[in-house]
């Protein structure tokens, strides 16, 4: 009887461990803060551990309802983030420290990279 609750188990076990994501996109801990304007005003919006290896569209700053590129980001990961002004991390970057300070309000991004960039 225990072999087979050790064979169903390690089956099962198998199983889950294929169902899991392949790694290659794993969270960076810490917060990344940028503000955006909107018809009320400034609003800031903070990504919690946001994804690393992959490029962030800012939702808030794209398309024709949006009131310009966001500005003043604020990086708390332990990961290195590029900002870039253009959508799908393309046009100009600034390059934010881990641990950083908020940036000056003149650096503006549209899309963001967190990790490391080739």
């Amino acid at each position: 009887m225990r072999v087979r609750t050790a064979v169903a188990v390690t089956t099962s076990l198998l199983a889950a461990a294929t169902c899991l994501p392949d790694g290659s996109a794993a969270a960076a801990a810490g917060r990344f803060s940028y503000t955006f304007m909107t018809r009320q005003g400034p609003l800031t919006s903070v990504l919690t551990d946001p994804l690393s290896g992959r490029c962030l569209v800012l939702p808030e700053v794209i398309g024709p309802r949006a009131y310009g590129a966001a500005y003043a980001p604020w990086n708390e990961t332990g990961e290195t983030v590029r900002v870039y002004t253009g959508a799908d991390c393309t046009g100009g970057y600034a390059t934010l420290r881990p641990h950083s300070r908020r940036a000056p309000e003149q650096v503006t991004l549209r899309a963001v990279w967190v990790g490391w960039v080739g």
